[in-house]
């Protein structure tokens, strides 16, 4: 009689299959720190001088978040209109280029006279080719022109792409094959079966979400498929909890305040 394949066994067959043509972008570090919107603790988020920074203070990862204006040009904005980190005000897709520059990006909790501009996808890849990996956070913008914009800078080694709706999971996987898809962890993973389940419905290469979201059981069985857990800790008082996440085990996290995380994992010997 012949044996029936469990679906585990399926699924090791299928992460093997894509693993064996997928590499990561290759770590400098033993711990990865990810710059949450680049490291804007002295200067607005998600601009060419926080990614500067970030480079600067010797982060893995800058994490950007990627949108499209009203002539197709890609651009990093946080939110899907300009109001909270501009003088201006309206959805980023119903604005041009030209009007977006023209604005004043600031952190209106910080009082700054500087000056900064909202920069564009290519600015960013110029900026950091060769001196740090993105973290892309894939808000609105057309697959196939990012991957194009990445491939003429040749940085295709160089960037994870964060998946917010499952449309762009299926739109990379078709377009960008080898490109490293990172996903949230869903609030109902608590098990090593849910995981699996998950993963065999979107087979993904890193996993996201809020560090306090995971049960021990479940950052076992990830690591026991070899799927990176990167979460989120990023807060003002994030490191009354950084102890916590090393002693769960992490071996990455994105933050608000990497020099200061930095710092602590030198002094831990982590880094």
């Amino acid at each position: 009689m012949k044996k029936s394949i469990s679906s585990l066994t399926i699924l090791f067959f299928l992460l093997s299959a894509h693993a064996q043509k997928l590499k990561l972008p290759v770590a400098k570090h033993r711990f990865i720190v990810i710059a949450h919107r680049g490291d804007h603790t002295a200067v607005p988020e998600n601009t060419i001088a926080a990614y500067q920074n970030g480079i600067k203070n010797g982060v893995d990862y800058v994490e950007i978040d990627l949108r499209t204006t009203k002539d197709s040009v890609l651009v990093i904005m946080h939110d899907a209109t300009v109001d909270r980190m501009t003088n201006g005000k309206g959805n980023v897709s119903d604005l041009s280029y030209a009007e977006i520059r023209k604005l004043k990006l600031m952190d209106k909790r910080k009082d700054s006279t500087k000056t900064y501009v909202v920069p564009s996808f290519e600015e960013v890849l110029k900026t950091c080719k060769n001196k740090v990996h993105i973290y892309l956070d894939y808000k609105n913008a057309n697959v196939q022109q990012s991957y194009n914009m990445i491939k003429k800078y040749g940085m295709e080694k160089q960037i994870i792409v964060y998946i917010n709706e499952p449309f762009q999971f299926t739109e990379w996987r078709r377009v960008a094959p080898a490109m490293p898809l990172m996903l949230s962890l869903p609030d109902d993973v608590k098990t090593e079966a849910d995981l699996d389940k998950f993963i065999a419905e979107a087979p993904l290469d890193l996993l996201d979400g809020d560090y306090s979201d995971y049960t021990p059981e479940v950052l076992a069985a990830a690591k026991k498929l070899g799927i990176p857990t990167w979460p989120d800790i990023q807060s003002a008082n994030e490191s009354i909890n950084w102890d916590k996440a090393i002693e769960m085990g992490f071996k990455g996290l994105q933050t608000d305040h990497p020099r200061a995380l930095i710092a602590y994992l030198k002094a831990k010997g982590l880094r």
